[in-house]
């Protein structure tokens, strides 16, 4: 069978358009979080991801796994994308200002890296990877002001904490190639179905969100927080997964923060300072190092989207 090389001009808009996704979902927690509580608001948010993606899976005629071993890697990649990481960041973002937290999360493609050379042991942790990932973490301090680096050591079990999510995504990046015998649809739905095993049980019992009267505008935020910054940017990165790798689709974490403040920039006017510009600069470096590195080019292997199902023996 051929297999075809991925065009890297249009994953890596895919990346620009996952970290774009991700980077807003920030603005929306922050108008809905403010008149729904956040448990509830990621059980709704996994909810309406859950809903979404099984509904585009049963059109496009996809097939849920059937068997037990799958399952449970799906439950793995939930634990590592965002029942385990979602839980220790919020929690340590509690203690920890919002600047420094966005460069310890960063850091998520330096653990990718280093899995990928001492754990894994693949050959393709080459050093062009290893300067994208250094580039990309000195852009994102430089977006969030070299200054708020004055606060490591302070709130250690907060920090940690947010450290843990940075690991946990880094998991996420890795363990989540072993899901490329599913289509990117079933692999997110999946996910998404036990996150919402867990996460919607617990909201009701602790929240008891029957009582809540949010508006209209933080219904309507929570609604596209699951629907485009969940449930279709999950799509995006199992797609990803396939073709930029591990470490290609992780740093869409050093992206997020210049498309965070080009952001503020546009809707809020605010000030675009030359170190921000220069920090913007060193992540966009990053990417591309990290994803035209040597080894791009024998990282794609095209999967297949269903696994096929065995012809019965005959009977000698």
């Amino acid at each position: 069978m051929n297999q075809t090389r991925p065009n890297l001009a249009l994953e890596l808009t895919l990346l620009a358009v996952l970290a774009t996704l991700w980077g807003g979902s920030y603005v929306l927690i922050k108008i809905a979080v403010a008149e729904i509580p956040p448990l509830t608001l990621i059980g709704f948010r996994v909810g309406i991801a859950a809903l979404f993606l099984c509904g585009m899976v049963i059109w496009q005629a996809r097939r849920f796994p059937r068997d037990g071993t799958t399952w449970r890697k799906l439950f793995i990649q939930s634990v590592f994308n965002s029942l385990g990481a979602w839980t220790v960041l919020a929690w340590g973002q509690q203690f920890v200002d919002s600047g420094l937290a966005s460069v310890l999360n960063s850091t998520s493609p330096v653990f990718v890296y280093l899995f990928t050379l001492v754990v894994v042991g693949r050959s393709n942790a080459g050093p062009f990877k290893l300067l994208g990932a250094l580039l990309g973490i000195t852009g994102v301090v430089l977006i969030v002001g070299p200054g708020v680096l004055a606060g490591l050591g302070d709130q250690v079990a907060g920090q940690l904490a947010i450290l843990t999510g940075a690991v946990l995504y880094a998991g996420a990046a890795l363990y989540g190639r072993r899901l490329s015998h599913l289509s990117p649809g079933v692999s997110a739905a999946g996910t998404m179905i036990w996150a919402s095993i867990f996460l919607i049980p617990t909201s009701i019992i602790i929240d008891r969100p029957w009582n809540l009267s949010p508006s209209i505008g933080a219904v309507l935020a929570a609604v596209t927080l699951g629907v485009f910054c969940t449930a279709l940017a999950l799509l995006i990165y199992f797609r990803l997964l396939r073709t930029l790798g591990s470490m290609g689709v992780a740093s869409q974490s050093y992206l997020r923060a210049g498309i965070g403040v080009l952001l503020g920039v546009g809707l809020l006017g605010e000030p675009l300072t030359l170190s921000t510009l220069a920090g913007i600069f060193c992540a966009i470096l990053g990417v591309i190092a990290i994803n035209l590195a040597p080894e791009f080019s024998s990282s794609f292997h095209p999967p297949a989207i269903e696994p096929s199902v065995p012809k019965k023996e005959k009977s000698s």
